[in-house]
């Protein structure tokens, strides 16, 4: 699923944005929770601190009025469960505390200073004190009827409460979010896969249709944008083996057009060479090459005719492939003992297809390292058995393959050494048809080694039944 690929650019793109910015929004509702609770604190406390005018009234002529009043009223306190009251000289010291223990004079009362020195009388602090508890602070300076500062009282709550029930809401948010982004995920997934895996059925019956396969088809799912692709891909694939009947008729058809007036041409040229045996050097020349070229022609014309009927053949037998080498040196003795070439089989093996055309590979194989080799060579065909497959490999000791003809040698017509070609009579059909052969039967073919010392081409071939074909990967 997560290959490269689409996918992967999804899931890297899309999630990493959306991690970002549920990341960013998390940060903002946790900052907007923890003010929104801090500012509530705060506005309760300088509620709180709002009452003095009224309980504080008519007691705030002098500072020993004030000090007197300021003890009743912490000592009184009705919400001491809630917050904590202190009452301050205008000194600074702590003259009593709702919680009736000693005070701690040393302790830091920022908001008193605040409280001091601003327009209002209100002052505020957030921190910690000496033992480490954090707190929130609000301080109201009382004055008297002149306006001089007689002392202040001090609102003090623990943040403690407040802080573990922001984590709690924060995480709660987070919870909510990562599920949020589960269920987008899954759903991104689910929505990608419903893409990825029509793209991928196309593509493995594009990658079939290249390589000749046009029976295959794909499945519409849907009416949509991919339903549409399928069809046309379908509609290709239907020209596409229109046009290979065709083409296959075609080729067919003057293929055996061909052979009657070529085997005609052939037969004269034979009969008037009997006939005429004592004609001039010049004209002998002529009917030898006459006999060549058409003998050519008649080699070529069987070859295309083989390639046209290919796909009509059965591939079902079950074969044996080290009688099978030794038939084939047997038929190419002659040509091996003509340029003087040792031809050498080593292993075994079993596999299904058909008998014919595997003869056929190999036969146009091991005749082609034959005719290309170094007089007085050699050529080894070696089968090793495998699991699932077969392992087919002709060597020889010639001259090799340029790097730059490795991927066409296969290619119908081609031939590395016209010259040769024409000497030894190719057409450069035989290794194409060897190549049609390996992909009909499912496997791949390979130049595995080739230089100045010779040149290994490696076939791989499905041991098992009749298989689609996978194509013949030209390396």
């Amino acid at each position: 699923m997560f290959k490269k690929g689409i996918a992967r650019r999804w899931l890297f793109n899309s999630l990493g944005v959306m991690i970002l910015l549920f990341t960013a929004c998390i940060a903002a509702l946790s900052f907007v929770v923890q003010s929104y609770a801090y500012n509530g604190i705060q506005m309760t406390l300088i509620g709180r601190s709002d009452e003095l005018p009224t309980v504080l009234s008519g007691s705030m002529k002098t500072v020993s009025e004030f000090n007197a009043a300021a003890r009743s009223y912490t000592e009184n306190f009705p919400d001491k469960d809630l917050m904590e009251v202190m009452a301050v000289s205008r000194s600074g010291s702590i003259l009593s505390t709702s919680s009736g223990f000693a005070p701690d004079q040393n302790q830091s009362k920022p908001d008193f200073e605040s409280a001091l020195h601003s327009e209002n009388g209100y002052g505020y602090w957030i921190g910690k004190l000496a033992s480490g508890e954090k707190v929130m602070a609000v301080s109201r300076v009382a004055r008297g009827a002149n306006g001089a500062v007689l002392g202040a009282v001090r609102y003090i709550v623990s943040m403690e409460r407040a802080d573990r029930q922001i984590t709690y809401v924060v995480l709660v948010l987070i919870g909510i979010g990562v599920l949020i982004l589960v269920l987008v995920t899954l759903s991104g997934i689910y929505f990608v896969r419903s893409i990825i895996t029509p793209i991928r059925e196309l593509n493995a019956t594009a990658e079939k249709i290249a390589k000749g396969d046009f029976d295959v088809r794909v499945k519409k799912e849907k009416d949509d944008e991919l339903g549409a692709l399928c069809d046309s891909i379908n509609d290709m694939a239907a020209e596409l083996g229109t046009a290979e009947k065709m083409k296959n008729d075609f080729i067919s058809s003057v293929s055996h057009e061909l052979r009657t007036p070529l085997a005609l041409m052939q037969a004269q040229l034979e009969l008037f060479s009997a006939e005429h045996p004592d004609v001039r050097p010049e004209t002998a020349e002529f009917l030898t090459l006459l006999r060549e070229q058409t003998e050519r022609l008649i080699q070529m014309t069987k070859t295309l005719l083989e390639m046209s009927n290919l796909q009509q053949v059965a591939r079902n037998e079950r074969i044996q492939l080290a009688p099978m080498i030794e038939e084939i040196f047997t038929d190419l003795a002659p040509l091996s003992d003509k340029f003087g070439v040792t031809l050498t089989a080593e292993g075994d093996g079993i596999m299904t297809g058909s008998d014919a055309l595997i003869y056929r590979l190999i036969f146009n194989l091991t005749e082609n390292a034959v005719k290309y080799n170094r007089p007085g060579g050699s050529v080894w065909v070696r089968v090793t058995q495998k699991t699932e497959k077969l392992l087919i490999c002709v060597s020889d000791t010639g001259y090799g393959i340029p790097e730059e003809y490795r991927r066409s040698i296969f290619q119908p017509f081609f031939r590395v050494d016209k010259s040769r070609s024409r000497e030894y009579g190719g057409a450069g059909l035989g290794l194409s048809l060897v190549w049609e052969i390996i992909n009909l039967h499912g496997g791949c073919v390979r130049v595995e080694e080739s230089s100045d010392k010779g040149t290994t081409i490696a076939v791989e071939l499905p041991t098992g039944a009749e298989t689609e074909s996978s194509g013949a990967d030209i390396s």
